[in-house]
């Protein structure tokens, strides 16, 4: 049975990882590009959307939080050896 719960852990993680993170900034980018504006190929015009644009770069930098916390998880060993610094205190 433990087998199996780490089994769909690891799928569980992989699934929200492997393709959450994409998809969000997927997200971000249509968000920030349709804040924008700009002109359509008939020569009308749109204004910029400041929600939008912010909405998109707080995607972004959630995926950028996500992805430096899973380097320093992954590292959490190597900088609490040769610095002494325990960045997940909680993990032990």
């Amino acid at each position: 049975m433990a087998h199996l719960e780490s089994i769909l852990r690891v799928l569980v993680v992989g699934l929200i990882l492997g393709a959450g993170l994409p998809a969000l900034f997927a997200y971000g980018l249509v968000a920030y590009s349709a804040g924008a504006g700009g002109t359509d190929a008939d020569g009308t015009t749109h204004a910029p959307n400041t929600a939008l644009k912010y909405l998109g770069v707080a995607l972004f930098t959630i995926v950028t939080a996500v992805i430096l916390l899973a380097l320093l998880w992954i590292t959490r060993s190597t900088i609490e050896h040769h610095f002494g610094v325990d960045l997940f205190p909680f993990a032990k």
